[in-house]
């Protein structure tokens, strides 16, 4: 488990390609810190186990699958990540809790400044939206955020400058990729009202409303 606090930026040094799979090779600093092989880590969202550890960096294998439906298949040598541990029990929980099993592709439909602020539109597939609500968490390439806005295609948050500094958040621009995992907390709920036959087996939650909250 993770708490979509990202604790740095890496990179991705190397790729090596095979048919069973993909090995990874990230350069790091703070989460070298204490990584031990087996250790779970968040890249951009996506929970990898540690296979072999550098003094600068580590390694990872990603399945076909997990290929398939993130956005690391798409990634390259010099590519930016965001990095996080598995949480500690013992720490604050700065975000919410975060399983790195990615649900889905978004893209980014719009970006805009307000002050200090950016502000991401990001289209996302029903199987998402419908754990989406306006104050709810959502992550976004592993990050924890605050969803601003809901609508039937997308949904929108806002970011401030430590966020867009730290994350690979600000380097972003429309029509790029991103790994969405939405809030497990609201999967439970519908599937203990759906065993209580209290909820259809379909039904949509989505709340549209307008509002402006940063991650």
């Amino acid at each position: 488990m993770f708490t979509g606090i990202v604790e740095e930026m890496g990179a991705i040094a190397f790729l090596e390609k095979a048919l069973v799979g993909t090995k990874l090779t990230i350069l790091a600093s703070i989460v070298m810190g204490d990584l031990k092989i087996g250790d779970s880590v968040s890249v951009n969202g996506v929970c990898l186990t540690a296979i072999s550890i550098g003094e600068r960096d580590f390694s990872v294998e990603v399945s076909p699958e997990t290929l398939s439906v993130t956005t690391l298949g798409g990634m390259g040598a010099g590519t930016p990540v965001n990095l996080e541990r598995a949480m500690k029990l013992n720490e604050r929980i700065g975000g919410h809790l975060v399983a790195g099993h990615v649900e889905g592709v978004g893209v980014i439909r719009g970006r805009h400044q307000d002050g200090n602020t950016i502000f991401f539109t990001i289209g996302a597939p029903p199987e998402i939206l419908r754990y989406c609500v306006a104050k709810g968490s959502i992550t976004v390439d592993g990050i924890s955020l605050t969803i601003n806005e809901v609508s039937e295609r997308g949904f929108s948050v806002a970011i401030i400058p430590h966020t867009a500094k730290v994350t690979t958040l600000g380097l972003k621009r429309v029509e790029d990729v991103v790994n969405l995992e939405s809030d497990l907390i609201g999967k439970y709920v519908e599937r203990l009202l759906q065993e209580r036959s209290q909820l259809p087996k379909s039904s949509p939650v989505i709340v549209r409303t307008t509002c402006r909250s940063e991650g």
